[in-house]
């Protein structure tokens, strides 16, 4: 198949490339740059069948591919990180929402057989039952996850409208290595790392027994390679790992102490996906244990050796916005 994948230099992005080479695809990586990498691209750039093209995907067009028709069209290009969403909502807005109208439109142009769209479980919010549904109430608690679910919703819609075969996988907790080393306070992953290679204490949220549901990067990409060949379209899937781990167990597995920071307001105590839907209707299953995927992000820990350090205080003046737009929500 002839593939595009929108966000290709970024962390998930980067290992789908992979694995729809490794099974065989041509891809065209379309990225701007502005959060991804190309060090991530690097396996991806010595195998003939991938091209790259450095563009923002709210401007780009037809006549900037290499090429007029396309099977596969994966859009994973976005904002991500909450607590900027809450800063800065116009450029979530822009990327997020606009981005997905023009990958959705590029898509029509060139006549795709299948659409398929990264979106976030962070739509949920605050959610009613665990492992939690498909069906499930929407309740973002952020920017971040409402331009998400607005630009699900437009991917959707596009399928009922003018007959895109489209699919939205909502993702949990990914993380892996490649993930994101720079930028503003961010998943739980990268901010230990960091601190571990410090030799300094895990700065744990609450008393660190809320759980959550990580899920490692090449499951996730193991998802869209099976959705993508599903006869399923215009239809949601949660992508999970089948658990929900504790915080503390993650600080147990990688070793040190910890000191303990508040709560912030609008975050579950848990995320849990119920995964029934993906497993009997498209036949993907997870396959990486939490265990298994920290000792992997262990092997690659020196990559985190040029983050940002947080504290308990540069987390404070990082989220003070957080505290003060979501506080009265809680």
């Amino acid at each position: 198949m002839r593939c595009i994948v929108t966000g290709a230099s970024g962390f998930i992005g980067s290992h789908l490339v992979d694995a729809l080479l490794a099974d065989g695809h041509d891809v065209l990586g379309i990225d701007d740059l502005s959060t991804g990498r190309l060090k991530n691209l690097d396996a991806a750039h010595s195998q003939s069948g991938f091209r790259f093209l450095e563009k923002n995907i709210c401007s780009a067009s037809k006549s900037d591919l290499p090429f007029a028709e396309c099977d596969w069209f994966f859009h994973l290009a976005g904002r991500a990180d909450l607590v900027p969403s809450i800063v800065n909502p116009e450029d979530y807005f822009r990327v997020n929402v606009e981005g997905t109208f023009r990958a959705l439109q590029l898509a029509r142009e060139l006549g795709v057989k299948r659409f398929l769209y990264a979106a976030s479980s962070t739509c949920y919010g605050i959610p009613d039952v665990y492992p939690t549904p498909e069906t499930a109430l929407c309740k973002p608690e952020h920017p971040y996850a409402l331009t998400k679910l607005m630009g699900e919703e437009m991917v959707i819609h596009w399928h009922r409208v003018y007959q895109l075969s489209t699919l939205s996988l909502r993702l949990f907790n990914v993380y892996g290595p490649r993930s994101r080393t720079t930028g503003a306070y961010g998943a739980v992953f990268g901010v230990f790392l960091k601190q571990k290679i410090a030799g300094v204490p895990f700065t744990v949220v609450g008393d660190g027994t809320q759980t959550r549901d990580f899920t490692f990067v090449s499951d996730v990409a193991s998802a869209f390679l099976a959705a993508a060949k599903a006869s399923a379209q215009g239809e949601i899937f949660n992508v999970g790992s089948g658990h929900s781990y504790a915080v503390n167990r993650l600080v147990e597995l990688l070793g040190g102490d910890k000191e303990f920071i508040p709560r912030r307001p609008g975050e579950p105590d848990c995320t849990f996906a119920d995964t029934q839907k993906i497993s009997s209707r498209i036949g993907w299953t997870p396959s990486i244990p939490l265990e298994e995927g920290v000792a992997r992000m262990m092997a690659v820990i020196d990559d985190w050796r040029d983050a940002p350090l947080w504290n308990q205080s540069t987390i404070a003046e990082a989220t003070a916005d957080w505290f003060k737009h979501l506080g009265h929500t809680s």
